[in-house]
């Protein structure tokens, strides 16, 4: 990309809610279309920000202000995408859903589009990373 070894390190509370999605979505593209990127990875990268905000919204609990923090900078191997929240009873893993599933194929999806994915746990707050190549 261009313009990644100047363009900032992004970082924004969103509510917990599924309108969040979309937000990030929408910012990610416009700081990724300012660093140069290409129109392919711009579209991967908001993709996998998708999932990644739906899958805490839908399974996992808040930060105790009720919002979730999602974040993205350029690392030597690419971009970090990551979301924060509460938590869950679970780590987020590939289900390995049927085509024909309503739900299920999310982690699935990043994990295809995604160079690597990986969780982090820090007291009651998980963080989940996609690496995307750029």
């Amino acid at each position: 990309m261009t313009g990644s070894s100047v363009q900032a390190p992004m970082s924004m509370r969103l509510p917990f809610s599924p309108a969040s999605v979309s937000v990030a979505r929408q910012r990610l593209k416009v700081w990724m279309t300012q660093a140069g990127g290409s129109r392919e990875h711009v579209e991967d990268a908001r993709v996998v920000i998708s999932e990644l905000v739906a899958n805490s919204v839908r399974h996992a609990q808040p930060l105790p202000d009720g919002q979730i923090l999602v974040a993205w900078t350029f690392t030597g191997r690419g971009v970090d995408l990551a979301v924060t929240d509460g938590g869950s009873g679970t780590r987020p893993r590939n289900v390995h859903a049927p085509s024909s599933a309503l739900a299920g194929r999310g982690m699935a999806i990043v994990e295809t589009l995604a160079q690597d994915w990986w969780t982090e746990r820090s007291g009651s707050r998980q963080t989940v990373h996609a690496l995307l190549h750029v």
